[in-house]
């Protein structure tokens, strides 16, 4: 029997109006190409024009304005981030007003890394390893007394991404299906709960990165994964958590599809060379898949009656200087 979520999509809308007058409601592109090589209508949800360049803002803004309704007392927030979600965290510290730490690995690109400082917080780095920044993170908290903001696995950042989800049905409302590019889930979940209150019958994919293992998780209701938590060999920063969240996968393996969009980096590297030179966008790695998911054999292979897909190009931070296809 299905259990209840515990995120509605009132929480969707009450996050979106807290947010709105600090976002950017993206805009959605369409090509006439992709249209033609993949015989359906594709409407690419630009979430790396977003503020900071990804859609990782939605959630922290949401999550920071939150806590200072609840815990109006706190003194600051600290997050651990491969990039955008420390960008993001950063950006919302200046916007609320409150200081502001991020703990980011060793690999995070230089760029994302410059951003964080640029937006005023104090950046701490650690090893690569999950566990290593769930270590520098308690530290920080223990020795300045802040509040963490999850990347992915917390209620409010998972309202503040599916707020991604009304803005597209507004704009798209005839979307048959949305292609989601899936780290820890946080993205994927809110966008589910809020597509499914509002269209049931619509599909929601994920899209991963090999070595995901999503699909059997999700058939099997199972977090299969080894433990520790550990980070994919793949050209997307932004989506090489193995793992699902502790909250966000219940939520997956209620709403979403469960088949998987699995891409390779030759894949991601292709969508993004395709956005870049058809669409002049500028996406990272981790939207480049969902492009990739889109053109694939398996969705050629499903229902003809998903005539209408939405994409969801969720960053782009990509370090210029280093481009995968050079």
């Amino acid at each position: 029997m299905a259990t209840e979520i515990p995120v509605k999509l009132s929480d969707i809308l009450r996050a979106h109006q807290r947010i709105a007058k600090c976002i950017h409601k993206t805009p959605v592109f369409t090509s006439s190409t992709a249209n033609s090589i993949t015989g359906r209508k594709l409407f690419f949800k630009a979430e790396n024009l977003q503020k900071t360049g990804s859609f990782k803002a939605r959630g922290a803004l949401n999550s920071i304005l939150s806590l200072k309704e609840t815990k109006p007392s706190f003194t600051g927030v600290v997050t651990h981030s491969s990039g955008n979600h420390g960008q993001a965290v950063a950006w919302a510290a200046g916007v609320a007003g409150v200081p502001c730490a991020v703990v980011v690995p060793e690999y995070a690109p230089e760029v994302k890394k410059a951003a964080i400082r640029g937006y005023g917080a104090e950046l701490a780095t650690c090893g690569s390893q999950p566990s290593n920044r769930e270590t520098v993170c308690q530290k920080v908290m223990a020795e300045k007394g802040y509040e963490f903001v999850s990347p992915y696995d917390h209620y409010d950042v998972i309202a503040g991404q599916g707020t991604i989800a009304v803005e597209l049905l507004e704009q798209v409302p005839e979307l048959d299906a949305i292609l989601v590019p899936i780290s820890g889930g946080g993205m994927s979940s809110g966008i589910a709960i809020a597509a499914k209150a509002i269209k049931p019958e619509i599909k929601v994919f994920l899209v991963e990165p090999e070595g995901k293992m999503m699909e059997k998780c999700l058939k099997t209701g199972e977090r299969l994964w080894p433990n520790p938590p550990q980070y994919l060999d793949t050209i997307a920063d932004g989506i090489r958590l193995q793992q699902a969240g502790n909250n966000t996968f219940p939520i997956l393996c209620q709403l979403a599809e469960k088949e998987v969009f699995t891409q390779t980096n030759e894949d991601m590297k292709e969508g993004m060379k395709f956005v870049f030179q058809r669409m002049k966008l500028v996406i990272e790695a981790a939207s480049g898949a969902a492009v990739a998911a889109a053109f694939s054999q398996r969705l050629r292979d499903m229902d003809d009656n998903l005539r209408h897909i939405g994409v969801i190009l969720c960053g782009g931070n990509t370090d210029i200087e280093k481009l995968p296809w050079y």
